[in-house]
């Protein structure tokens, strides 16, 4: 069976979706080929983030933040924006929309909220994969 191609989007792509990736990466390998990257990118995933990814056993020490432009956006199959913003303009065909507020900046105890909605959303994401092929993403 096919995997797919994920694309885990937020604004610096160091807390929310260097998250999400590594949920994904960990629980549903056998459905996803996930990546991640930001609108603009920070330059380190910060501390308090590996921490609390830490704490569900995920390890972060391969990932890093990555610009949008850099990803072969033709060759995804879903884009989950957990942005905030727009992703118009950029050559996206299947899209989704995840509100989680970002947690950069803020208390420790923000980021294991925040942590644990991204876990819950990307676990439903791999259910749903293993359940449902993947012609209906846009739903």
């Amino acid at each position: 069976m096919r995997r797919t191609k994920v694309l885990f989007v937020c604004i610096g792509n160091a807390c929310r979706s260097q998250m999400a990736e590594g949920f994904a990466r960990t629980y549903g390998s056998d459905v996803l080929e996930v990546d991640s990257a930001g609108l603009m990118p920070a330059s380190m995933i910060p501390e308090v983030t590996r921490h609390v990814m830490a704490e569900k056993g995920i390890d972060l020490a391969d990932q890093y933040p990555k610009d949008v432009q850099d990803v072969r956006l033709h060759d995804v199959d879903l884009v989950v924006n957990l942005s905030g913003l727009s992703l118009r303009g950029l050559p996206i065909t299947h899209a989704r929309e995840w509100k989680v507020k970002d947690p950069m900046g803020e208390k420790e105890s923000f980021h294991r909220e925040v942590r644990d909605r991204v876990e819950r959303l990307v676990m439903d994401l791999i259910l749903e994969m293993r359940t449902q092929p993947p012609s209906r993403l846009t739903q």
